[in-house]
């Protein structure tokens, strides 16, 4: 039987992760809070926000991502999966590897560098203009 409204592939994906991480069941304190914002009616009256605590490490979770308290709990799992990632692995796991790429990639170009693809582009335009055919008025 399943456990949360995702597919099999997805949840048995989760239980590998977390036998991976030495991430148990009993290991974890789960209770439901009652969430606010969007979700009108529904999000009023039942405690959809999934707050875990992960006892041996001491992480906190707190999602309210769906309206949905079921989808809720395997979302909350997910992420204290890769908070536990973050602390075990360190500098080397895929979360923090990834957030580094986005950081590089958002950094300012030095002045040279700046400076050569300006160059290029100018270069680009200047080929592309002349490749343009000239009308037949103005020969």
């Amino acid at each position: 039987m399943s456990l949360f409204p995702v597919s099999q592939s997805k949840e048995q994906a989760l239980k590998d992760r977390m036998a991976s991480f030495n991430i148990r069941e009993e290991d974890i304190v789960e209770s439901f809070v009652r969430s606010g914002g969007h979700g009108g009616q529904n999000v009023n009256k039942t405690s959809t926000c999934v707050y875990l605590k992960h006892l041996p490490t001491g992480i906190e979770v707190k999602l309210q991502k769906e309206r949905s308290q079921a989808l809720n709990r395997y979302h909350a799992r997910v992420l204290l999966v890769k908070k536990i990632e973050q602390q075990i692995m360190g500098a080397k796991s895929e979360e923090l590897k990834r957030v580094e790429k986005i950081r590089r990639q958002k950094r300012k170009r030095s002045k040279r560098s700046k400076e050569k693809m300006l160059a290029d582009k100018a270069s680009q335009s200047d080929k592309k203009r002349l490749r343009a055919s000239v009308p037949h008025g103005e020969e």
